[in-house]
């Protein structure tokens, strides 16, 4: 495994698989997606080792701190030697329960829903959503 002194962020975030590819990572930066100290970072930002970054995905918010220096691409199980994750747990929970949350779906050609049609699927979302609570 190659290991540089200098390595730039979008090169690091690409390897250690936050992102897909590393143009995905520089426009994650540009964008102002990745941040050290909360301040937006350019994608020639020069990683070092101990900096911790908050890097938006989507809703997937998550917060890494450097431990490892990787300059090229690796397997997963390898990648996670090369980075901390610290994101809160109230963060991630949260993330992942709106995948919990009921499908309700309506068959293709009835059009509209009705007024009552309207207030049963309101009852439907309220009473599951209290019980998540």
């Amino acid at each position: 495994m190659p290991v540089k002194e200098k390595l730039r962020i979008d090169k690091y975030l690409w390897a250690i698989r936050m992102f897909k590819t590393r143009t995905l990572a520089s426009d994650a930066c540009k964008a102002g997606r990745v941040k050290l100290d909360n301040q937006n970072i350019k994608p020639s930002h020069e990683v070092k080792i101990g900096e911790t970054y908050q890097v938006s995905k989507g809703i997937e918010k998550k917060i890494l701190i450097v431990t490892g220096m990787l300059e090229n691409r690796v397997d997963a199980k390898t990648a996670v030697n090369f980075y901390e994750d610290v994101t809160p747990v109230e963060q991630t929970q949260a993330f992942k329960s709106m995948f919990h949350a009921p499908l309700l779906k309506r068959d293709r050609g009835t059009g509209r829903p009705t007024k009552k049609d309207r207030r049963e699927i309101d009852e439907l979302k309220d009473d599951f959503f209290e019980e998540k609570k």
